[in-house]
């Protein structure tokens, strides 16, 4: 389904380009020794590389190089064997040095593909420009004094993926399923945790509108976006402020935006600056950036499964539904927990535990798959006592909450509260002719053609035995008897 805008003068498109900065997952800064844990004292991962002190020189760091390449290689992307660091150089407080280390002309990685699945079922190519490595600045405080600004500079130095996307994104579901499909891939591959909430990955969203077949118009670039539902509302703002601006006969600038997710809408930051502003140049203290051929294909060789190769195993092998497969996927963990829930099992039935009551009882008591009140082992063996009519799949639901609130095993539930089903025909061949003959009159309305009474029949056997009949016996019964 096409999204638009609809104004005074009809439909609009949104263009929309992601530049995502990820955080590199690295025990040590991009060019500096200094630590990179999140959340340690202000100013206390500092080294004099990242504090600017005069003559300090940097030193690459080889492993943010290999997880920039990894990255690159994830999505199907060019990895540049002759790569550059440039300056980039701007003034601001938190950045000590007047100028951030980063790639301009030459970046380690060029172009790549991800592959976006949307609600509908579709799916679609964004394609990737390109990915460099930069040094990240460091924080401006602002909230801890009423008069004065604090610096922190623990991140100051902290290596960052910028990966760049093109204007291909034509949708805020678009981009919601773009920044997922990332992140996941980056976290499969362990290269960034993309915890948003902890500013390891954001987005930059840049958004302009047009009329269909129009060349591009001007756009404006939102900075800083640290959730994927607040990157879909701030196309959605971002576009519909553009649409009436045109249509009121004023003009777009090109500028930089900030989302405010209070109120809903984009305000101005700085007017947005170009390439020129920066005055790019080599880095006079960094060689350039040479890989061997054979160390990168050595890394290729040693990727994990990443998110579209597992959901296509888990289509082609499993049977699993596309839709299926796609949710399970998009969380490494969850595909893990489904993997061994579904080994030697009922794939299809799996899934349906895992995405109805195991996720609902997960939103409800806010943990995480990781810490699953029910584990995966646990899970596995609740389906086989289903499969062998150990119990029905009534009882299970009811034996799966004792386990989210027990702690307890299926098996040991089942024993402890006599709940294994009744499979013994002469009990279920009782309990059926004793509800034919307490209802003579509902036996004439079926033989006379009412079928629906078949279900009230089940559902009084099912009863007179507490609910744990085994309903294909309860059936075959029942229809040998009505005859």
């Amino acid at each position: 389904m096409t999204y638009t805008i609809e104004g005074n003068t009809g439909s609009w498109e949104v263009v929309v380009g992601l530049e995502v900065h990820a955080q590199v997952i690295t025990q040590s800064k991009l060019f500096s020794g200094a630590a990179t844990a999140f959340g340690a004292a202000p100013n206390s991962q500092v080294s004099f590389v990242d504090a600017a002190f005069p003559g300090m020189l940097p030193v690459v760091n080889a492993e943010a190089v290999a997880q920039a390449v990894r990255t690159g290689l994830g999505l199907r992307a060019h990895i540049n064997l002759v790569s550059r660091f440039d300056r980039k150089n701007y003034f601001y407080a938190d950045l000590p040095s007047g100028y951030q280390i980063s790639q301009f002309e030459k970046p380690i990685v060029g172009a790549g593909v991800i592959e976006i699945e949307l609600a509908d079922g579709s799916t679609k190519q964004i394609g990737v420009t390109r990915l460099h490595l930069e040094q990240d600045a460091g924080k401006s405080l602002h909230d801890q004094h009423p008069a004065k600004s604090y610096v922190d500079l623990n991140r100051s130095g902290v290596a960052l993926m910028e990966i760049v996307s093109e204007p291909d994104i034509r949708s805020p579901e678009e981009a919601g399923a773009y920044v997922k499909k990332l992140r996941a891939i980056l976290r499969y591959l362990g290269t960034c945790d993309g915890n948003m909430e902890e500013g390891s990955l954001r987005a930059d969203v840049n958004v302009s509108v047009r009329k269909h077949g129009e060349p591009y118009r001007t756009r404006c670039e939102i900075k800083n976006v640290n959730s994927v539902r607040f990157v879909m509302q701030a196309v959605e703002a971002e576009a519909a402020r553009q649409v009436d601006l045109w249509e009121s006969g004023g003009t777009v600038q090109q500028e930089t935006r900030l989302f405010d997710s209070a109120r809903g809408v984009t305000r101005p930051m700085r007017s947005k600056e170009d390439a020129h502003d920066y005055r790019y140049f080599p880095d006079p203290d960094l060689l350039p950036l040479v890989l061997d051929e054979a160390w990168v294909a050595d890394l290729a060789s040693k990727l994990p499964e990443l998110p579209d190769e597992k959901r296509a195993r888990f289509i082609a092998d499993l049977g699993l539904t596309p839709y299926d497969a796609g949710v399970l996927v998009a969380d490494q963990a969850a595909a893990a927990y489904f993997e061994t829930v579904a080994k030697g099992r009922d794939a299809k039935q799996a899934a349906n535990w895992i995405m109805g009551d195991l996720f609902a009882v997960l939103n409800r008591t806010g943990h995480s798959i990781e810490d699953s009140p029910v584990p995966a082992p646990a899970l596995g063996q609740l389906l086989d006592l289903i499969a062998d009519s150990t119990i029905n799949g009534k009882i299970a639901k009811s034996v799966f909450e004792a386990m989210v609130e027990t702690g307890d095993g299926p098996e040991a539930i089942v024993a402890a509260r006599g709940l294994r089903q009744v499979t013994d025909t002469g009990a279920i061949d009782a309990a059926v002719d004793a509800v034919l003959a307490a209802n003579p009159d509902k036996v004439a309305d079926y033989k006379a053609g009412k079928d629906k009474m078949f279900g009230f029949f089940v559902g009084q056997i099912m009863k007179s035995l507490a609910g744990k009949g085994n309903p294909a016996l309860v059936n075959a019964s029942l229809k040998q008897r009505l005859g």
